[in-house]
């Protein structure tokens, strides 16, 4: 298989895009460029009609790098949440089954409402998981997606965001065919704010190996997001489809030399 980058223009990043053709893989912003025996990369551009693009592609004998249902293992974590219980904080997707001593998060299947910490995600009991529920499922993004509720697992905070939006200690890795090809800190917009700098060596190899052995191959590309507790503990604050997830601070051209070294390696 070829590898052949699929870039959606809107989204459109010099930086990224310079780094894709600068590792010497191949670019493309259009489907009517894939050819037979291409591996497409859909950075960007794989949403929202996945099973539509996958069809496409293989129509002219290509292949997505994910196909639907590993995208879809990454995508929606009441998939992926039993293999992780024991990294991973307590989820549930039932008002009723929630314990009453807790706090917890709340999000959609694919998507969250960070932004608007206070109000739409985080919840200080079981009364306030109730109307944040009721307040998600009538948001025009999420209202159509299942919501997670989970369990709230205090993390190592530097500073408050927008609602108290908690700035922590996390970081996202870029993982294809089982090797990490690239990591940075989560929180990009706030690092110049954070008077200490986080320190991704940091994060415990063993620990990523653990998540990356059991997640195997139901998926090819995909994003662990990390985070240490603030016990001192490290747990998985998401998984996500590599093709649609943002760079955070992750040097770009580290992760596309790594992703040719690895595609170069599978030939």
């Amino acid at each position: 298989m070829n590898p052949k980058i699929l870039y959606r223009d809107i989204d459109t990043s010099k930086e990224e895009t310079d780094a894709i053709r600068n590792a010497g893989l191949l670019l493309t912003y259009s489907r009517m460029e894939i050819s037979k025996n291409d591996l497409v990369i859909g950075r960007y551009s794989v949403l929202p009609y996945y099973k539509e693009q996958e069809n496409d592609i293989k129509y002219v004998g290509a292949e997505l790098i994910n196909s639907f249902h590993q995208h879809i293992y990454i995508a929606d974590l009441s998939n992926w949440i039993d293999d992780l219980k024991d990294y991973t904080p307590r989820t549930w997707s039932r008002l009723e089954d929630l314990p009453d001593n807790m706090s917890f998060v709340l999000k959609g299947e694919t998507n969250s409402k960070k932004q608007e910490w206070k109000t739409s995600m985080f919840a200080k009991d079981k009364k306030a998981a109730i109307e944040v529920h009721s307040r998600l499922c009538s948001d025009s993004l999420i209202g159509y997606q299942d919501i997670y509720i989970r369990e709230y697992v205090p993390l190592k905070t530097y500073m408050l965001g927008i609602q108290d939006l908690p700035i922590t200690k996390e970081f996202r890795f870029f993982v294809m065919y089982g090797q990490v090809i690239a990591g940075g800190y989560y929180w990009s917009n706030y690092f110049e704010d954070l008077e200490e700098k986080p320190d991704i060596k940091d994060v415990p190899k063993e620990f990523l190996d653990t998540i990356i052995s059991i997640v195997g191959n139901k998926s090819n590309f995909y994003v662990i997001d990390v985070a240490e507790t603030a016990v001192g503990d490290w747990i998985v604050i998401e998984l996500n489809d590599g093709q649609m997830s943002g760079n955070s601070c992750i040097d770009v051209n580290e992760m596309y030399i790594n992703m040719k070294r690895v595609l170069d390696e599978k030939k």
